[in-house]
């Protein structure tokens, strides 16, 4: 076998790549049907949902910063009379006249986008949003699933684990194994050639985050990727579906870009629609904070609603 080649499995879907003569083997799967991975966002009024069935549903929602449109586009049937600014901030306007507030919630997340794909059809990453806040972040992708979202919908792909049998101890003598981080990953979507997976509507600058898989768990606890940034937006929109009489005029914004240096979203706002004499962002406290896992109870999104509707109406 050449020390250039990886050599693909003749049976199509899943894969298996035998490595280089370096001894490196990566195994990939391509799992299950699309399906899995693929948020399906039916267009459902608000009244329909409740504040746990909206947090879980905007939890499998995925908002790459930079790259949020899908979201915000759901957003926008969600919110009847709302409007998506120059910026891409969806934006909602309560009452009129004095005082001019703004209540606001950042969407975006931490991510990922496809920064190359290789001659055998592999995609590498190159990671989207501020630095993160501890160095093994990365470290959730390796050997996870994850969503690339293609100019053709979304295309479900597993991130690459290193055989620890022809890898481990490759270093040298009494060195530690380079631990995993974004420059490692290697995602496998089922395409053996750079032409098969452009072919699935997938190129550089597509966005790719980890499958959203949002879980219910205990005494309402949600655990998902970014859980709090969005069970914090759905407290945010449940407040408005609870028409509450604004006092002055309140703009609602859901914002983008949050996560680049400037924060580009939400400094738009005031030279938009401002000036504003009081400005309120939306939080929550959360529990394994930036990881895959990270949990947010439902009884504080509770909490947050009925904080939001006496600000808004001035309480």
């Amino acid at each position: 076998m050449s020390g250039s080649v990886r050599r693909h499995s003749a049976v199509p879907g899943p894969r298996f790549s035998v490595g280089t003569a370096t001894g490196t083997v990566f195994s990939f799967w391509t799992f299950l049907s699309t399906s899995a991975f693929l948020s399906a966002i039916p267009s459902i009024r608000l009244s329909a949902q409740s504040v746990d069935q909206l947090a879980l549903r905007l939890a499998s929602m995925t908002a790459v910063t930079g790259l949020e449109q899908a979201m915000t586009d759901s957003l926008l049937a969600l919110l009847p009379g709302s409007t998506r600014d120059r910026a891409g901030n969806v934006t909602l306007t309560l009452g009129q006249g004095a005082p001019k507030r703004l209540l606001q919630c950042p969407l975006d997340e931490v991510g990922y986008v496809v920064g190359d794909i290789t001659g055998d059809g592999y995609l590498l990453l190159r990671r989207v949003g501020v630095r993160t806040t501890y160095p093994l972040f990365d470290q959730q992708l390796e050997g996870h699933r994850v969503t690339v979202f293609g100019a053709r919908g979304a295309v479900p792909g597993v991130v690459a684990v290193k055989s620890v049998h022809l890898t481990r101890g490759r270093t040298g003598p009494g060195a530690p194994d380079p631990v995993f981080t974004v420059d490692n990953a290697f995602v496998d979507v089922g395409a053996a050639t750079a032409a098969e997976a452009r072919s699935l509507g997938i190129d550089v600058l597509a966005p790719v985050s980890l499958a959203k898989r949002p879980l219910s768990y205990g005494d309402r606890l949600l655990a998902a990727p970014g859980a709090g940034r969005r069970a914090a937006c759905a407290a945010l929109i449940a407040a408005v579906a609870a028409k509450p009489r604004s006092k002055g005029t309140v703009v609602v914004a859901l914002t983008v870009q949050s996560l680049y240096a400037g924060k580009a979203g939400v400094a738009s706002l005031n030279p938009l629609l401002g000036p504003f004499a009081e400005t309120k962002t939306v939080t929550l406290p959360t529990r394994y904070t930036d990881t895959a896992v990270e949990t947010v109870a439902l009884a504080d999104v509770d909490k947050l609603v009925r904080e939001m509707v006496q600000w808004v109406e001035g309480r």
